[in-house]
Parts: C-alpha cells; structure tokens; sequence
C-alpha cells in the first residue's frame, strides 16, 4: 500500500456534503478540514497494485461539489 494525501477544494457551502460522500465511500483512512486553499484533506492508502490516478478518479473524483484536488505521494523519509 502507498500513502497519499489528498486535498479537495469545493464549491462555496458544499464542504459538508462532500466530506459526507467521501466518508459513505470508505476510501479514506482519515479526512481533516483545513484552511488555506483548499478546504479537505484525505489520508487515502492505494493498493500497490492500483494505478492511482484511476483509482482516486472512480473512487473520489466524481463526488459533485468538488471543485479541485490536488494528490500528493509521500516517500519514506529515512
């Protein structure tokens, strides 16, 4: 399994509804409201045999109220 977190900006008063449709989906391991640019971010484990761009596309990315994400890899550190 590989880590990566992913941030979701919505669409103005849809915060709510998309963290609730993200968590009926039982992708995330984790899901934080943040501020700055973006207003969710998902701790999301994707098997190592998923192509991950196809993964969070059928899984995530189609949830209505997203407006943009933005997905990062981590590596480990040491």
């Amino acid at each position: 399994m590989r880590l990566y977190f992913v941030q979701f900006r919505c669409h103005p008063g849809m915060t709510y509804q998309v963290a609730d449709a993200i968590y009926d989906r039982e992708v995330v391991s984790e899901l934080y409201s943040t501020s700055g640019d973006y207003d969710l971010m998902a701790k999301v484990y994707v098997p190592d045999s998923e192509d991950v761009g196809r993964f969070l596309a059928e899984k995530l990315f189609d949830i209505p109220g997203i407006s943009r994400t933005l997905t990062t890899v981590t590596f480990r550190a040491y």
